[in-house]
């Protein structure tokens, strides 16, 4: 359908309002509140906004629209500019010159091609470095197992290169999954004075032993052949990161390399030991040695760095305590998707309807029932839906560590992200369950409407710390996030499973997908509870004591 911001904002608030009075009448008719909700996913994930990639016309019709639904529910402006709060941020890419890299080895310069390395427009470089290289096993500190790849090495002003796997040691999969993230590999790596870091895949067991060359090869800049970027010579992906350098995840980075299996021989040929032998520990369950290696790299980019600026939107429910109302329950659910992609059966638009405009839509009309209700909770409530979730969690980031109410008035982040209303609600999974005091609150809500909860089905997917929430996480703020869930076996999980694998991150999550609306209004209830009990408790949540995330509230 056509775009017509006017006709879209009437309809979309006369909808929803007229479904949730006549709901509201009697017990909640969650069929009607369901279509209400999928009445704004309708918006959001409609082809004209693109697949709502942050930076783009589309991401800023999904602003406009969210804005429009927070002042006509009646919620108070949360942001830094009325209902806005405005985040700058950078893409950064190689233009149209690639990167160009060689190996300097006993003064001699050997070309390096995109069939050996590629290099990451993440990283700072812009001009020409040159650093030694330094083997650090597996490059994790994890002081909760007593491992440091890092402790004795020299890495001042070197390239640490490490394996991409996870050392033999057995800790819970909280502690795997935040050792794991980038930011945490990297914050130790940095503190060990890299200026960079180069990947590599498990060695495989025929990995050859090459020895030095005896000659030199041609330096990196005399052939077209040996641009950084990816494989086959095309460009590396631009990426976005926040213009805030103190917010940053990845500051400090230089260099920002991978090593293909070619690559990783010629590195390592002439080292005091083989990629053989490295690629047998990792099967093996052992701790891998650290070493320097015989060459240094030798980088030259042109960095392009080009500003923008995307919004989060947030809007306020005021709390009717005088005391307590200073406080804030946070709701968050990203508002952007990935954009035009790769064609598949000849849609190029990821629509994003589950991810995350569902998210959105119930936000919206959480928000809206709790006004249509003239329900009151001591504490305020702010709901945000922010940017750039799928460019690394980039808006809640900045929210979390510039937020619009005093830091220390937060209490709890309740984050919805693809929560995948594909079959009746039976059973909530909620990541996070069983970390803070927010885990008795959800159960209780769940309860009110016979909906039992569970843990994470599949921990290894490390989904407490994908989304949103984990960046108030990170401030030792309580958080949970939520999915359908399933019992093992079960139709249920098997028809999660095939959405998983055949319309995540795919052009299909749009609206044709079949949606169990009365599952979804279901769920819109629980979490709205939920929020008011979170809301009117006279304590503020707090992390359980054996929780792994507890340490981030008291640094």
């Amino acid at each position: 359908m056509l775009y017509d911001p006017a006709a879209m904002k009437r309809a979309s608030v006369l909808l929803p309002a007229l479904l949730v009075v006549a709901a509201s009448a009697q017990a909640p008719d969650f069929a009607a509140e369901g279509k209400a909700w999928w009445s704004h996913i309708q918006v959001l994930a409609d082809d004209t906004l693109e697949g709502r990639n942050v930076g783009t016309p589309g991401y800023e019709k999904a602003v406009e629209y969210v804005e429009s639904q927070f002042k006509a529910i009646g919620l108070k402006p949360g942001g830094t500019a009325g209902y806005l709060q405005p985040v700058k941020f950078e893409n950064r890419s190689f233009g149209t010159v690639p990167p160009v890299l060689s190996l300097i080895r006993d003064g001699r310069e050997e070309a390096l091609t995109t069939q050996e390395v590629s290099l990451n427009a993440r990283g700072e470089l812009d001009g020409t470095t040159e650093a030694g290289l330094v083997f650090v096993g597996y490059g994790l500190s994890i002081p909760e197992a007593g491992w440091d790849d890092l402790k004795g090495v020299n890495l001042r002003g070197r390239i640490a290169v490490y394996v991409n796997a996870f050392p033999p040691i057995k800790v819970s999969d909280n502690v795997k999954s935040h050792a794991n993230t980038a930011d945490e590999r990297w914050a130790a790596i940095k503190r060990a004075g890299a200026i960079g870091i180069a990947t590599m895949g498990v060695p495989s067991a025929t990995a050859s032993a090459v020895a030095p060359p005896a000659a030199a090869a041609a330096p990196a800049a005399a052939t077209g052949a040996t641009q950084g970027g990816r494989a086959g010579g095309a460009p590396a992906p631009p990426v976005v990161v926040l213009a805030d350098r103190d917010v940053q995840n990845l500051s400090g980075q230089l260099l920002t390399a991978n090593l293909t299996a070619r690559g990783a021989e010629k590195i390592f040929a002439g080292a005091a030991h083989t990629l053989a032998e490295i690629g047998q520990l990792v099967r093996d369950g052992r701790e891998l040695p650290r070493f320097d290696l015989p060459v240094r790299l030798k980088a030259a980019a042109k960095a392009v760095r080009e500003t923008f600026e995307a919004a989060n939107v947030a809007g306020l429910l005021e709390g009717s305590d005088p005391v307590l109302k200073s406080e804030v329950v946070v709701m968050t659910s990203h508002l952007d998707h990935v954009g035009i992609g790769r064609a598949v059966n000849g849609d190029s638009i990821y629509n994003g309807a589950m991810d995350d405009a569902s998210g959105v839509a119930a936000m919206i009309e959480i928000a809206r029932m709790l006004k249509a209700g003239k329900a009151t909770t001591k504490r305020s409530i702010m709901f945000v839906a922010v940017a750039a979730e799928e460019k690394g969690l980039l808006g809640s980031r900045y929210f979390a560590a510039h937020p619009t109410v005093p830091f220390a008035k937060i209490v709890a982040d309740i984050n919805l992200d693809m929560f995948l209303p594909l079959y009746p609600l039976k059973v909530i999974e909620v990541q996070g369950l069983a970390e803070s005091s927010l885990g008795e609150s959800v159960k209780a809500a769940a309860a009110t409407f016979g909906v039992a909860v569970q843990t994470d089905r599949e921990p290894e997917q490390n989904r407490f710390i994908r989304s949103d929430q984990y960046s108030f996480i990170r401030r030792g703020i309580p958080a949970l996030a939520f999915k359908f869930g399933y019992e093992f076996g079960s139709p249920d999980q098997t028809t999660r499973l095939n959405w998983v694998r055949d319309r995540y991150h795919q052009p299909s999550d749009d609206l044709t997908q079949p949606i169990d609306l009365e599952a979804a209004g279901t769920f819109n209830r629980v979490i709205m509870t939920l929020l008011q009990r979170v809301a009117n408790d006279a304590a503020r949540p707090t992390w359980n004591a054996d929780s792994f995330f507890k340490r981030f509230a008291t640094k």
